[in-house]
């Protein structure tokens, strides 16, 4: 039997009053389950797919860099945990991809999103840690990566609908 992204679960709006903190949760909350509806039907073959020529993106590649996004601007920045990147090399996470480790990656995702909100769920908004020689607040990382996965959420709709003609998920 061909293996089949699955659906996730529904998210509700992020609030947009109340707590700064649980606005931006639910914010990224939503853009990371996005990825994750945008893929949900296909299988490992059409997500490896590149359809948008001359981009070298696919479904997979932004799987895979989200994932390693997530755990180094959260988990070995912000927190300081002493883990390794999922990828070492520019662009390794949308290179290489192998259609049998996409299950994998698909279940890898939101595994690393309980570790990283874990990692940070005690820090507080203004813990400052320096990136590259430049202070950044954990409330910036929280904007920075809002800010990345709407956009590759957008990348994802339009790989999406070139590869069967969904859109809007």
């Amino acid at each position: 039997m061909t293996w089949i992204t699955p659906e996730p679960p529904n998210d509700g709006l992020a609030p947009d009053t109340g707590d700064i903190r649980l606005i931006l949760q639910g914010y990224l909350d939503h853009y990371r389950l996005t990825l994750l509806r945008i893929c949900a039907g296909l299988n490992a073959e059409q997500l490896a797919l590149r359809p948008v020529a001359p981009s070298t993106l696919s479904l997979l590649g932004l799987v895979r860099h989200m994932t390693n996004v997530e755990r180094t601007w959260f988990r070995i920045r912000a927190a300081g945990e002493d883990v390794a990147p999922l990828f070492t090399t520019t662009d390794e996470d949308f290179d290489d991809l192998d259609t049998a480790s996409a299950q994998q990656a698909i279940s890898d995702l939101p595994a690393e999103w309980a570790r990283c909100d874990a990692a940070v769920k005690n820090l507080p908004l203004d813990h400052i840690v320096d990136v590259r020689g430049q202070e950044v607040s954990l409330a910036s990382i929280y904007i920075h990566l809002i800010e990345e996965w709407a956009r590759h959420a957008g990348h994802a709709d339009l790989i999406r609908q070139s590869i069967d003609g969904v859109t809007g998920r």
